[in-house]
């Protein structure tokens, strides 16, 4: 979306003093007077994903590893996302893991990947798909493994109410993706031993 269609934050305070009156109440009571605007500021820091660019999280490499060629794992990233269908939250974790061809990135950088692409409307099938194709495609490793586990507000606060449940989806690369007995290290370093790949 371009500068210029993007709505102003009045317009948007106004959409939600909209929601407000069609939920039954009224946004110039007492309690929810400054509710737009805490609304407004909650959506910039939920989705923030919008204004980033997970690619130049990863452009910054380092090829002084000794000549380490074995796996490196990410395991138990938060993820904090929002279902495109109801914009009720994803929570849960992601395990990033990748086999370096020469170079490598922070590890902090992988979390920002996660991030960057969490922040915005998804459904985890997409965002685990973008979240490993980001990665393989700038740091060009051998193999790319992400696993995402997460629970889906819009099963558990509507619809059939099933609380207590997870789901799970995985985008296996490369290595990962050809040779089992990588993925089988990859999902037993994060606690997965008997998940398949997708």
């Amino acid at each position: 979306m371009t500068a210029d269609k993007k709505p102003t934050r009045e317009q948007a305070e106004q959409a939600i003093r909209t929601l407000l009156l069609w939920a039954g109440d009224d946004p110039t009571r007492e309690g929810l007077i400054d509710t737009p605007a805490r609304v407004a500021r909650a959506y910039e820091e939920f989705f923030q994903g919008y204004d980033a660019d997970p690619v130049v999280y990863l452009q910054r490499t380092f090829e002084e590893t000794d000549g380490y060629d074995e796996m490196v794992v990410l395991r138990d990233i938060r993820v904090e996302s929002h279902c495109e269908h109801h914009m009720l939250p994803i929570i849960g974790r992601a395990h990033v893991g990748y086999l370096p061809d020469r170079r490598v990135v922070g590890i902090s950088k992988l979390a920002r990947v996660v991030d960057a692409y969490a922040k915005r409307l998804q459904v985890q099938e997409k965002l685990t798909a973008q979240i490993a194709n980001c990665i393989d495609d700038v740091l060009k490793p051998k193999g790319v493994a992400v696993v995402i586990d997460a629970a889906h507000q819009c099963m558990t606060m509507r619809g059939v109410h099933k609380t207590g449940v997870s789901m799970m989806t995985s985008r296996m690369l490369g290595a990962f993706r050809t040779d089992d007995k990588t993925r089988r290290e990859f999902l037993n370093m994060i606690g997965h031993p008997g998940q398949t790949s997708a």
